[in-house]
């Protein structure tokens, strides 16, 4: 789209279809990374709070729950290092989950002092639930972009953070299959 010209977009809801002309982005932002990244990151974590709604922890819980369904992360402290959550902050988060019958803890072990994480099974069918939710609300924010748009964009962000990765810029995540994980 050329700087000068108005962007129009259609966007359904349950009457029709509505007719919105978009501002032009301001000349100061319009190839600005960072500016845009945060008006993604902001859409999206609107969306996605909407989409979560009360879930324990909001949308880092359901990370969390995330990690400890896939088996990617074994105690508080692999989850915490791979989502980069401070350690006091998840023991709060974690409470919040095991009070809300989607996780327990468990001894580990290999380690008596360390407890291990564990998904409850209301907690599995919880994370199904709320990870369609959050795909419905990625589909949301992504909705001006073509299905391969999306999947090129994907793919693109995906290469940039392994690049973070690789340099120590970036917490951990779970890369791969579980058994990867261990």
């Amino acid at each position: 789209m050329d700087h000068s010209e108005a962007e129009t977009s259609k966007t359904t809801s349950g009457a029709g279809t509505d007719t919105i002309a978009a501002a032009e982005l301001p000349a100061e932002v319009h190839e600005d990374l960072g500016w845009l990244l945060n008006q993604v990151l902001q859409g999206f974590l609107q969306a996605a709070q909407e989409a979560v709604g009360d879930f324990p922890g909001g949308l880092r819980g359901l990370h969390i729950l995330s990690v400890t369904a896939t088996d990617c992360a074994r105690n508080q402290l692999e989850v915490a290092r791979r989502l980069g959550i401070d350690r006091s902050v998840m023991v709060r988060l974690i409470d919040d989950l095991e009070h809300g019958g989607l996780v327990k803890r468990c001894p580990d072990p290999a380690d008596r002092r360390a407890r291990l994480i564990r998904p409850t099974d209301a907690g599995l069918r919880q994370h199904e639930e709320m990870t369609a939710r959050l795909d419905l609300a990625k589909r949301h924010v992504l909705a001006p972009l073509s299905a391969d748009e999306q999947a090129i964009l994907t793919a693109a962000l995906r290469r940039v953070v392994i690049g973070l990765l690789a340099s120590g810029q970036s917490p951990e995540p779970c890369l791969g299959d579980a058994a990867d994980c261990e």
